[in-house]
């Protein structure tokens, strides 16, 4: 009897009816305590860095872990983790002034780590909120713009999207056919986006479109309740599925001159913004990778077959260890390419690099959780099913893994490959 209580006692929830009659594990709703950090990566980080990486795992770990599993099932956002995160004040990251934190390119990047160890969802959420839109205001908005949106914004009393991709336009995304027509006191913006994240709620919107006059991208800021905007959300997604991604439609939107940003000029100009949100989407997957090794820790110790917890095994032990090497290496390699971020050494070919290269480890390294947990791999109570259809999405988002390694492939090459040559006869392909 007093065994069985021992047991019972890990589901003390209300919604964990089910887990209480079948006492297995202990539930992510009680997220395990961080396993991953082998080789003592926290002696990286300075004494700032390492507050904000464990205000927001308490955090995460305390008020957010407990309720994402319903939030995801029913591909509803939680609204009211929204004060949560804009009382940790890590919105608008390396940003500094106008109300932002002002903290390092590696805090920011741990600050995404850790939500995402919970939650990817919630990791996509700042990051498209704040590594994106944020930023986009931050390096090529105006000082008035700056002074108009973004202190809302870094205390989350406003949400903001960034709309990039199109229908017909994903890794093609220089082609882009939004308009942006100029006409007396403003513009005018006609087209389509797709899969952008926040978009169906956000208060304000950064449009990319191509300058009717020049032909090259231009960037803008449109409130959400501007006559002709319209956002509806993208349903049926196997993961991410509290992100609220949305198709936008533009017809005849108007666009005062104060809202365009004046140092968003060309495809260039976003292709330095993308490479800074690459950074982040690795870390987003180290986190992912974080959380599903803390949770295999501790299963694998909890769970018993013939007798004995099935940490006693070797093949569990063995792809334990593989999943905790990929994380070590997958640490370093994010947090060195924050270090040539901050010194001004890197390129978009290093981002693009980390971003694919980090994705692909993380994709092993959460399928060989999903292995680990077996039957129990497949249920979002245990955190790692969720885990594994969201880390299909980052591994795909901010430049495909093929996408990325081309840019590099570029970089070291001098030669581009993106396009086929031109004396390939299309129509036989």
């Amino acid at each position: 009897m007093a065994d069985k209580e021992a047991k019972s006692s890990y589901f003390d929830l209300p919604s964990l009816d089910v887990a209480i009659a079948f006492p297995q594990a202990t539930p992510a709703s009680i997220f395990p305590p961080c396993a991953s950090d082998y080789y003592q990566f926290d002696d990286l980080l300075t004494p700032e860095e390492q507050a904000v990486r464990k205000k927001v795992r308490e955090c995460m770990e305390k008020e957010v872990a407990p309720i994402m599993a319903k939030y995801w099932e029913k591909a509803e956002f939680p609204f009211e983790v929204i004060p949560k995160f804009g009382a940790l004040r890590i919105a608008g990251g390396n940003i500094k002034g106008y109300g932002c934190p002002s903290i390092s390119i590696t805090g920011n990047a741990i600050v995404m780590a850790e939500v995402a160890r919970v939650d990817a969802s919630c990791a996509s959420f700042i990051l498209v909120h704040s590594s994106l839109a944020m930023l986009t205001i931050a390096l090529c908005g105006s000082e008035a713009q700056k002074h108009k949106y973004l202190p809302s914004l870094a205390d989350l009393t406003g949400v903001s999207c960034w709309a990039l991709t199109e229908p017909d336009h994903g890794s093609d995304a220089s082609a882009l056919r939004t308009t942006a027509t100029k006409v007396e006191g403003g513009w005018i913006l006609d087209g389509q986006k797709r899969w952008t994240g926040n978009s169906t709620f956000a208060d304000v919107l950064v449009i990319l479109a191509t300058n009717t006059a020049t032909n090259q991208i231009n960037g803008f800021i449109v409130k959400k309740d501007s006559p002709g905007l319209q956002a509806t959300k993208i349903d049926n997604k196997v993961g991410l599925r509290i992100v609220q991604n949305g198709d936008i439609l533009l017809k005849n939107v108007f666009v005062p001159d104060e809202d365009r940003l004046p140092g968003l000029n060309s495809f260039q100009d976003t292709n330095q913004l993308l490479a800074v949100s690459r950074v982040m989407v690795a870390w987003l997957a180290i986190g992912i990778s974080m959380g599903v090794y803390d949770m295999c820790h501790r299963y694998l110790k909890e769970r018993k077959q013939f007798g004995v917890p099935l940490a006693a095994f070797q093949i569990t032990q063995q792809k334990l260890v593989q999943m905790l090497g990929n994380i070590q290496a997958m640490f370093l390699t994010g947090w060195r390419i924050c270090k040539m971020y901050e010194s001004g050494k890197m390129t978009i070919g290093h981002a693009s690099l980390a971003k694919s290269w980090i994705s692909l480890k993380a994709r092993e390294t959460v399928s060989l959780g999903r292995e680990l947990l077996g039957g129990n791999g497949i249920l979002t109570d245990f955190h790692v099913a969720k885990a594994f259809c969201d880390l299909e999405i980052i591994y795909t988002y901010e430049g495909t893994y093929d996408i990325n390694t081309l840019v590099t492939g570029r970089e070291i090459t001098g030669i581009a490959s993106f396009k086929p040559p031109a004396s390939i006869n299309r129509s036989r392909l």
